[in-house]
């Protein structure tokens, strides 16, 4: 990897203790997270423990008050490479917690941030429907006004965080008459009428629970309103650009973890009286996995201090996704094949990674949604025809 002239000195020293934290609290623990189909909530307990949910929550409510998003990249890199990828600490941490940050009353970030700061509460983001992904205007789950609270009804599918989930930040329809009349609520664990479904059976992050939300007749308080009425659609696409850039640094921390993994395999495994690494073919395979991941990385850090200056447009996020989802899908790809049939085996840590890498493409906003963002920046836009 080339030099990263984005990081610090302080930087490089979180590294180093969030390495240790990776391998000795997180990473002995991965197997045994896969077979049960989630973490342990108190590997949650134990990242607050370290000062490492919500770094960028203010210091009344736990929070160390960095806003630097690198911290966060680097947290996530290291995960990847020596923890679990099911962990997902960013999205507790740099996707739900700030709707509570953002939108929250004084009030309610009293109630909720200390505990999500400390691990103690686990968040997820509640929005795509079994017949409402991409498309928020399909959203069929409501939440009526009955005076002193709302009547939430409606079922959610594919909700990373969904078992552990403490709080669940909800997308409702409250305006009938309006396709973007959505309004956001955060739902508590033991509320009447919430119920959990299946931990969804998975090809790949076997350690990330997923799973189906039902909301029968939920009495939501209206103190748990989250933001302005009506305003859910507002408030979910302005992080969206953040949800996508955290996406991209991921997907780059698992390609890269994955060429690490193959380059220590071609140098010992031999075939034909020398190693896989002597094979020209594989050098030039590894030549342009390397070339490809620098370039990469480079534009993904540039981002990264865009979105620090505040400057990081839906177009430039998009673009970031599209490409590092791609890039990681094709070096995860080039090494299992390089492994042979070690590849194949889940022994083999590359193996995880390809199946891992697949959602890459879809989540966050798929590929086709992408390109259509990214098109459209550049003019392409049948709509105005």
């Amino acid at each position: 990897m080339t030099t990263r002239p984005i990081f610090t000195e302080d930087h490089d020293m979180f590294r180093d203790s969030v390495r240790s934290f990776m391998q000795n609290e997180i990473g002995p623990h991965s197997e045994r997270w896969h077979e049960q189909g989630m973490v342990d909530r108190e590997a949650f307990v134990k990242a607050g423990e370290q000062g490492l949910l919500l770094m960028w929550a203010d210091e009344a409510y736990g929070g160390a008050g960095v806003e630097d998003f690198r911290y966060e990249q680097v947290l996530m890199e290291e995960n990847a490479k020596y923890g679990d990828n099911g962990f997902f600490l960013w999205l507790h941490s740099r996707l739900v917690a700030p709707y509570l940050g953002a939108l929250g009353t004084d009030e309610q970030k009293q109630r909720w941030l200390p505990k999500c700061v400390s691990g103690e509460n686990i968040l997820a983001v509640a929005m795509t429907e079994p017949g409402a992904g991409s498309d928020v205007a399909g959203m069929r789950t409501k939440a009526e006004d009955k005076g002193d609270h709302f009547l939430l009804n409606g079922s959610k599918t594919y909700i990373s965080n969904g078992i552990l989930a403490d709080l669940v930040v909800v997308a409702a329809r409250t305006n009938p008459d309006s396709s973007h009349g959505l309004s956001l609520f955060v739902v508590e664990r033991g509320m009447e009428g919430f119920e959990r479904g299946r931990n969804l059976d998975k090809m790949g992050l076997k350690s990330q629970d997923t799973a189906e939300l039902f909301f029968n007749n939920v009495k939501v308080p209206k103190e748990n309103l989250l933001g302005e009425l009506h305003k859910g659609f507002y408030s979910l696409m302005h992080f969206l650009a953040e949800e996508r850039l955290l996406a991209a640094v991921g997907f780059m921390a698992n390609a890269e973890a994955a060429f690490a993994e193959t380059m220590e395999f071609i140098t010992e495994r031999k075939a034909f009286g020398q190693t896989i690494a002597d094979f020209q073919n594989t050098r030039f395979k590894m030549a342009d996995m390397r070339a490809d991941l620098d370039v990469a990385q480079a534009y993904v850090d540039h981002c990264v201090m865009l979105h620090n200056d505040g400057k990081l447009s839906a177009e430039d996020a998009a673009k970031a996704k599209l490409h590092t989802s791609e890039l990681e899908f094709r070096v995860t790809d080039e090494c299992v094949q390089l492994h042979g049939g070690a590849g194949y085996m889940n022994e083999y840590a590359v193996c995880r990674r390809f199946t891992d890498a697949r959602v890459s493409r879809i989540y966050a906003g798929s590929s086709e949604i992408m390109r259509e963002i990214i098109a459209r920046s550049i003019g392409l836009d049948p709509r105005k025809k």
